[in-house]
C-alpha cells in the first residue's frame, strides 16, 4: 500500500499557490469520481479557495442529492462555460480515472491546458498526462486515498461532515458496499472514523440503494426474467438489454446500475456481464467473484479496464455481434481465467 503522506508537502503547496482550481471527474461519473470530487471541494472551499467543478456527462439520478452535487458543471450541456473554466483554471484536479479519453468531449481541452495538473486515482497503469499522479492500486477507492491526504494535512478535516459524507459515498459505492473491491481493514478503520462524525449512514443508504423508480424495478425484473442467460458450464451469466428495452421501461441515467451484480447470486456463478446497447458501440459491465480477474479480461477483449472483481468495456457494433463475440472468447478463455480452481 501506497504511503501517501509523501504527497501532502507538494498538495498543500499547490493548493497555496493556485488561485482557481478546478476538479474535473470522469466521464459516466459514479458514486467514487463524484464523492472524491466533492470531498475536495468542500475542503477547497472551506479553506477559501476558489473552485469549480466538471462532470464530461450527466451525474445519475441516485447521486444527485449529494451536498454540492449541483455546483458540478455539466460539459455536454454547457460547453461555453467549461471551456471558461478550463482556460480560467491554474489548477486542475482530475479524479478517479487515469486515462485522457475517460474525459469524453473535454478531453482536448483539458489535456491542452497549461495550468498545473494533478490525477488522483486507484486504477492500474496511469497515463502520464499530470505534472502530479497520485495512484494506489490497493485502495479501494479514490475517495480512500483523498481519506489519506486530506487527514495529513488537516486533521480535523472530518469536522466537515460534507467531506465526512462524500468520502463514505465513495466507498461504499465502489466496494459495492463491501460486496467486491481491494477493501482492507484499513479501509473499516476510515469508515469508523467517517461514521463517528455522525453522518446518517441509513439515510445515506437508504438514497444510494433505495432511491429508484417504480420503472426501474420493473426493468430489473424483466432484465432477470427474460434477458438473463446462465452458462453453467462455464460458471457465467450474463444480461443483454437493447435500446427497445430501455425505452419500454423509461430508461433514465442510473437505471441499471448494480444489474451486473445480481447473476453472482447464483450458486456457482463466478463471472456476471452486462451488455447495454448505444448509438454505434455496445456498453459492457464486468463483475467477478474471488480470483477471476475481469479488469485482465476487459482490457484484453474489450477495450477497457478496471478492477479484479469490477470493470467495464465496449465493443463496437451490434448487440448481437458483441454477444457472439463474447462467448467465443469465453469458452476459448474461461479456464486461463478463472484462477478460483
Amino acid at each position: 500500500m501506497e504511503e501517501l503522506s509523501k504527497y501532502t508537502k507538494e498538495l498543500v503547496k499547490l493548493f497555496s499557490t493556485s488561485g482557481n482550481i478546478l476538479l474535473v471527474c470522469h466521464i459516466n461519473p459514479d458514486g467514487d469520481a463524484v464523492g472524491s470530487q466533492l470531498a475536495l471541494y468542500h475542503y477547497l472551499k472551506e479553506n477559501g479557495k476558489e473552485v469549480e467543478m466538471i462532470s464530461p456527462n450527466n451525474l445519475q439520478e441516485f447521486l444527485k442529492w449529494m451536498d454540492g452535487a449541483g455546483m458540478i458543471n455539466i460539459f455536454i450541456k454547457q460547453r461555453a462555460l467549461c471551456k471558461q473554466l478550463v482556460e480560467k483554471a491554474d489548477l486542475i484536479i482530475m479524479v478517479d480515472f487515469n486515462q485522457p479519453d475517460r474525459l469524453g468531449e473535454a478531453e482536448k481541452l483539458v489535456t491542452s491546458s497549461l495550468a498545473k495538473k494533478i490525477i488522483i486515482d486507484h486504477h492500474r497503469d496511469p497515463s502520464d498526462f499530470a505534472d502530479l499522479i497520485i495512484s494506489d492500486t490497493a485502495r479501494c477507492a479514490t475517495s480512500e486515498i483523498i481519506y489519506e491526504l486530506l487527514s495529513d494535512i488537516d486533521p480535523e478535516i472530518l469536522k466537515n461532515k460534507s467531506v465526512a459524507e462524500s468520502l463514505y459515498i465513495g466507498i461504499i459505492t465502489d466496494t459495492g458496499n463491501f460486496e467486491h473491491g481491494t477493501y482492507s481493514g484499513r479501509t473499516f478503520r476510515i469508515v469508523a472514523d467517517l461514521l463517528q462524525t455522525g453522518i446518517d449512514k441509513d439515510k445515506i443508504n437508504h438514497l444510494i440503494y433505495n432511491n429508484f423508480t417504480d420503472d426501474r424495478m420493473r426493468l430489473l425484473g424483466y432484465s432477470l426474467k427474460e434477458k438473463m442467460v446462465v452458462i453453467p458450464e462455464y460458471k457465467t451469466a450474463y444480461i443483454t438489454l437493447n435500446k427497445e428495452d430501455l425505452s419500454s421501461f423509461n430508461y433514465i441515467k442510473g437505471d441499471t446500475e448494480g444489474f451486473v451484480n445480481m447473476p453472482l447470486s447464483i450458486k456457482g456463478i463466478v463471472f456476471s456481464a452486462l451488455f447495454i446497447e448505444k448509438s454505434g458501440f455496445i456498453k459492457i459491465s464486468f463483475r467477478s467473484r474471488g480470483n477471476f480477474p475481469v479488469n485482465e479480461f476487459a482490457s484484453e477483449y474489450f477495450s477497457g479496464g478496471g478492477h479484479m472483481n469490477a470493470s467495464g468495456g465496449e465493443y463496437p457494433g451490434s448487440l448481437e455481434n458483441t454477444v457472439s463475440y463474447f462467448l467465443k472468447v469465453l469458452k476459448e478463455n474461461f479456464s486461463r481465467f478463472n484462477k478460483n480452481a
